[in-house]
């Protein structure tokens, strides 16, 4: 595929060979983005753990400080008497039987289900449709609960929930194109600090092994790791 002038422009910029500090890579990630759209922008964080060992298979959240920039859609599967509770704090869908047989149809048109843990033995045939997506709801995650409103109100908020890939990579969008600098840094951060304090004891030599940050469809920068720990 050719390479467009602009992104010839753009790459001309970059010096392949640097590696930025959190706030260089925020403002200059701005910069650089080639789309005409207010881009999502991404971290990619490589741990130096084994995520086939259970105790070293990072998943969990995070309430970024500025949020993401994009608003989540929320399904509440619960009760009837939990309904009005999870309308109220804001969830776009609320229900149980209905909402099964649509994701069972197919239907994944959300970012986050939520889920009270009397309605979990109902919804776990959905693991194979929900789990491929990162939908399935988990008690680590907070969306196995019976404080719904508060749930919704955490992720409506700005909290995400991540989890390590095979390569042993955390990959999260941390924000717009359109955010300042600063808090671009800042949710960044905040995300860095949280798997700092997640390490394993067992984890062994160095932990933040590489970080990249990325706007959509445009070219990625490194991060020097010691200017984030």
């Amino acid at each position: 595929m050719a390479i467009t002038k602009k992104r010839k422009a753009v790459e001309a910029k970059l010096d392949k060979t640097k590696q930025y500090s959190l706030a260089e890579a925020s403002a200059i990630v701005k910069s650089i983005n080639l789309t005409k759209f207010d881009s999502s922008v991404d971290i990619h964080i490589r741990l130096g753990v084994d995520p086939k060992k259970a105790d070293q298979a990072i998943r969990g959240t995070v309430n970024l400080p500025h949020g993401t920039g994009k608003t989540k859609r929320v399904l509440v599967l619960c009760t009837p008497d939990k309904e009005a509770e999870a309308k109220a704090a804001g969830a776009d869908f609320v229900g149980l039987d209905e909402f099964i047989q649509k994701i069972e149809s197919g239907w994944t048109d959300v970012d986050v289900v939520v889920a009270t843990p009397s309605v979990m033995p109902k919804i776990g045939k959905l693991g194979k449709i929900l789990g491929p997506r990162n939908l399935m709801p988990n008690p680590k995650t907070g969306t196995v609960t019976n404080d719904v409103a508060n749930a919704v109100n955490e992720v409506k908020g700005g909290k995400i929930a991540f989890k390590i890939d095979k390569a042993g990579i955390i990959h999260a969008s941390i924000g717009r194109c359109s955010f300042a600098p600063e808090k671009i840094a800042e949710n960044a951060q905040e995300l860095i600090n949280t798997l700092v304090r997640m390490k394993p004891a067992t984890a062994k030599g160095a932990y933040l092994k590489g970080i990249s940050m990325a706007a959509t469809m445009s070219p990625g920068l490194t991060i020097d790791t010691k200017t984030v720990a």
